[in-house]
């Protein structure tokens, strides 16, 4: 089975001693495995398996003997795209596949990020070692080198349509196995080969098909949609505590996450975030003692009450989100395949990355919803005339001081700001897709530009939340009762480990870059 081993037996192993492994053996390989290698750096091993390595050379063989029939082979023997109708004889094709790479060679923008490059890097490993493409077990052990070494290459974030695939982005991948180009290796941009000198391996020597089919897929989105599926999933966690600090801050109704109304309305997603709620609220004295009475506080208002409503559109959209990217990871996304059992070369369309496409932007517009509803609560944090009984700005100053300080005035006005990028960002790629490569791609998926859409969104929405988890902890901290919700307290005291309370005015910009970095990494908000 694939996943996660320890083998102290192995050599790739022993090279970074006893921690686990995610084995490739040409089955599926679990999303959380995804962002163990990607981000926290679990080793690759290929598999020794005898059936594994049978199957991948099956395939290989399969592609020689059509280049020895002269089957027309797209991209091998043929060329690429329009370009299809131009043969090659063998000779011809056998030194012809590297140059995929250098007219390839024209992505623009800033890299991708290490870890999303990572991501894309495991998931063509895992997509080659389905054994349809008729490579070598050479290359999945070249990338998986380089994942082992801590290489990753620099890959331009502009350029790739989605369909053909992510040809430019893996492009730059491709073409540092061979050794060209630049990566990052310890923090440092560097050429490849100064990289691959210090960490002792070698170029890669391309086999027929091989380049093609290091391009011609969707694992550049795949490999940056795993990553901000899983962001998102802390961002949820995240925004169930901050809510429950700012139903506590402002005197809010408990009765509000009852859980006769989730089973009134059952979605799944709902029932969960109002349970979590309701469990973080759990107090040692009366609800009653801890909420406004006021006639107009009967109900809160629906940034706070209507919070499962809202969390459980992102709860319930991931659990199908993540399901099509790990399909989509897991899937022989090349062009052409083969066929294992007659050896027919099949020309399709699995390349197209209409499903992460769909899946990005729909994760664009439940993670904007959750950044308006967090900055709408601190707008009801800070506003005197809605915060019950708070300072305005929750600045927490003496009489004789007033007109001195402006607290959260500041931060609320960079919430507003962070959350209407993010909105404005929830436009589906996939409804711009447009004619290309003289009307051979025709129809196009955007998948890239969502994910990628996606992970900005993702940004924004964990800035949004941390100025409202700071706003929050400060409000609970001028209510200072907080410790009569035992669980609160606890998520309010990890907090203050990242931001002290604001009582003299300024800057926060470290604060929520720490804040930041807490949703993102720590388990300060693991919903158990």
């Amino acid at each position: 089975m694939s996943g996660i081993q320890t083998e102290s037996d192995d050599l790739t192993v022993k090279k970074f001693g006893s921690r686990p492994v995610v084995v490739i053996d040409g089955g599926n390989i679990c999303f959380d495995d995804i962002i163990r290698v990607a981000r926290d750096g679990v080793g690759v091993r290929i598999s020794k398996d005898k059936g594994f390595l049978q199957r991948m050379k099956k395939t290989q063989q399969m592609l020689m003997e059509s280049l020895r029939r002269d089957v027309p082979v797209y991209g091998v023997n043929t060329g690429y795209g329009k370009s299809c109708g131009s043969r090659m004889s063998l000779n011809v094709a056998l030194k012809n596949g590297e140059n995929i790479f250098r007219f390839h060679g024209c992505g623009t923008g800033e890299p991708i990020g290490i870890e999303e490059t990572r991501g894309a890097m495991l998931c063509r490993i895992i997509c080659l070692a389905r054994g349809y493409s008729g490579v070598s077990v050479a290359l999945l052990q070249q990338m998986a080198d380089f994942l082992n070494s801590g290489i990753t290459p620099v890959v331009p974030c502009e350029g790739s349509v989605g369909a053909s695939g992510d040809l430019t982005p893996m492009s730059y991948i491709g073409a540092c196995l061979a050794g060209e180009r630049e990566v990052i290796y310890r923090d440092e941009r560097m050429p490849t080969v100064r990289a691959l000198k210090k960490t002792g391996l070698k170029p890669y020597k391309y086999l027929p098909k091989e380049p093609l089919s290091m391009v011609n897929g969707t694992t550049t989105m795949t490999g940056i949609a795993a990553l901000a599926v899983e962001r998102a999933t802390r961002i949820l966690n995240g925004a169930v505590y901050s809510t429950a600090l700012c139903v506590h801050a402002l005197k809010g109704n408990a009765h509000h996450y009852h859980p006769v109304l989730a089973e009134a309305k059952p979605f799944p997603g709902q029932t969960f975030v109002a349970a979590q709620i309701a469990r973080l609220l759990a107090a040692k004295v009366s609800a009653n003692q801890l909420e406004d009475d006021t006639l107009e506080t009967l109900q809160d208002p629906y940034s706070l009450r209507c919070a499962p409503q809202v969390l459980g559109v992102l709860c319930d959209a991931l659990s199908w989100i993540r399901k099509w990217v790990e399909i989509e990871a897991n899937s022989s996304n090349d062009n052409p395949i083969f066929d294992p059992a007659s050896g027919t070369v099949i020309m399709g369309g699995n390349f197209y990355g209409g499903h992460i496409a769909f899946a990005m932007d729909g994760l664009k517009a439940a993670l904007a919803s959750v950044a308006d509803m967090c900055d709408r609560q601190t707008m009801l944090l800070v506003d005197p005339n809605l915060n019950r009984g708070l300072p305005g700005d929750l600045v927490r100053m003496s009489a004789q001081e007033a007109g001195l300080r402006h607290g959260f005035k500041a931060m609320s006005i960079s919430s507003s700001a962070l959350t209407a990028e993010a909105l404005k960002g929830t436009m589906p790629a996939a409804s711009f897709s447009r004619s290309t490569e003289s009307h051979n791609q025709d129809k196009v998926s955007m998948g890239t530009i969502a994910a990628r859409d996606a992970e900005r969104i993702c940004t924004l929405t964990e800035r949004v939340l941390s100025i409202h988890l700071l706003a929050a902890a400060q409000a609970c901290d001028i209510r200072q009762n907080v410790k009569v919700r035992p669980l609160l307290a606890k998520v309010h005291e990890k907090i203050r480990l990242v931001s002290e309370p604001v009582i003299e005015d300024r800057p926060l910009d470290a604060d929520i870059e720490r804040m930041c970095i807490a949703i993102r990494y720590s388990d300060f908000f693991r919903i158990k």
